[in-house]
């Protein structure tokens, strides 16, 4: 399998480093990551960023809210849809998206991808579905994002043991060496995927963390900004706190065995393409790209 690194959109919030940890201007440089795996079964697309639509209809589609936020750069160049296209494949050829979970950023662009079978936690589709209470439930999960879909794969929370970490497991129709990790606290059914390679495991842990140095042992730490965020967006401190201890002691004890990167730190992900040679899209923090409408 050949695994992509492609950004799928990009946030500049207000704050600069105290968001990204090393902007030199105003505003922040928050990537929204994910990855497309080729396979003898197709494509597969671990979260999606934001979609087309997302681009061309900002609202209602995504809240206001989070729009200024985040300070939110559309731009179609960086569309999962866009990038795909440009590597000479089609959107039928992406059999599977596979998802860390629903939330705006990473869901919006399902669509793009009608003949797509979707994977997601069971907790975190029945939360997006059927718990959308209260300012931050509302306004994180978007339905228009993804009420088009027909094909959904859903995992409780049984499975095997991987490194340490349980309740891990195979995906339908999908290849043994991508697996779903449980990871929740940053919503009720976050998941990391694993994903094993020629160079090895690389575990993509969506938003159990936001920024590299979380995961440090001796002096661990987080930008204000994205410390503030995490708090905001968090259902179960406890939860997220234990599983990024977790996560700690993977990367201690599998060093050289699995990778960890998160969906919203820069320098990861710029590490992760550095090692395919795959380069996204590029914006400025302080740029303000056209708008694509339809």
């Amino acid at each position: 399998m050949r695994v992509h690194y492609l950004k799928c959109g990009t946030d500049c919030p207000l704050g600069g480093p105290l968001f990204d940890g090393f902007s030199k201007s105003l505003f922040g440089l928050i990537p929204c990551a994910a990855q497309l795996v080729e396979t003898n079964e197709g494509l597969v697309l671990i979260d999606t960023g934001y979609g087309s639509e997302d681009v061309r209809h900002p609202h209602p589609r995504l809240s206001r809210f989070f729009h200024a936020l985040l300070n939110i750069r559309f731009r179609a160049e960086e569309t999962a849809l866009h990038q795909i296209k440009a590597m000479g494949y089609s959107p039928s050829d992406v059999r599977h998206i596979v998802l860390t979970h629903l939330d705006f950023d990473h869901a919006g662009g399902i669509e793009d991808f009608p003949d797509a079978r979707v994977h997601v936690m069971e907790a975190e589709r029945t939360a997006a579905e059927r718990k959308r209470q209260g300012f931050i439930a509302r306004r994180r999960y978007r339905p228009a994002q993804w009420d088009q879909v027909r094909d959904w794969r859903t995992y409780a929370g049984s499975g095997e043991r991987w490194f340490g970490l349980d309740r891990v497991r195979q995906l339908d129709g999908l290849p043994p060496e991508i697996l779903m990790v449980p990871l929740p606290g940053h919503t009720w059914g976050h998941a990391g995927i694993a994903i094993q390679s020629d160079e090895g495991w690389v575990l993509n842990a969506g938003d159990a963390y936001f920024y590299r140095r979380e995961l440090d042992d001796d002096r661990r730490r987080c930008t204000p900004g994205l410390r503030f965020y995490q708090n905001l967006m968090e259902v179960d401190r406890d939860l997220r706190f234990a599983n990024q201890q977790r996560l700690r002691e993977l990367k201690r004890d599998a060093a050289g065995q699995v990778t960890i990167f998160c969906s919203h730190d820069e320098k990861e992900l710029e590490a992760m393409q550095r090692r395919t040679g795959d380069k996204a899209p590029q914006v400025r923090a302080g740029a303000i790209p056209a708008l694509h409408r339809a």
